[in-house]
């Protein structure tokens, strides 16, 4: 049974994209822990990044640190957080959010009902810095 992710992929339920490759994407979640949390996801239904083909981890990877400083410049942080937990959902993704302090680094304090509006300027903001980047 697909993901909840290959479903958002696949376009088959919506979601916020900022990036998208061949073989990775990049969308917010609809429970930010920040403004401009990000999950980088690659297409391949892969559960535990400790079982990833290590170019495909080299990937995943490489497209957090791009994610990761787009945020930081959208949204004016000194540090971008990175978190692999993969309890939430069994398809690898690599959280990728503006950090201003380690309380952060938490999904205890997500947002849990985010505005459409601020995931919308998150998308937005996030776009325009990853142009900017490139």
């Amino acid at each position: 049974m697909a993901t909840i992710f290959t479903k958002i992929i696949n376009g088959e339920l919506p979601g916020r994209f900022v990036y998208e490759d061949d073989d990775i994407v990049a969308f917010l979640t609809i429970e930010p822990m920040t403004q401009g949390h990000t999950l980088v996801v690659p297409r391949a239904e892969i559960d535990h990044w400790q079982e990833i083909e290590p170019a495909v981890f080299g990937r995943v990877m490489e497209v957090s640190q791009l994610i990761g400083k787009a945020v930081c410049k959208a949204f004016g942080a000194q540090r971008a957080g990175v978190i692999i937990a993969g309890l939430e959902v069994p398809h690898l993704h690599v959280h990728v959010f503006p950090a201003y302090n380690l309380t952060d680094f938490g999904f205890a304090h997500v947002d849990r009902n985010p505005s459409p509006e601020s995931l919308d300027d998150a998308q937005a903001r996030i776009k325009a810095a990853l142009a900017e980047l490139s």
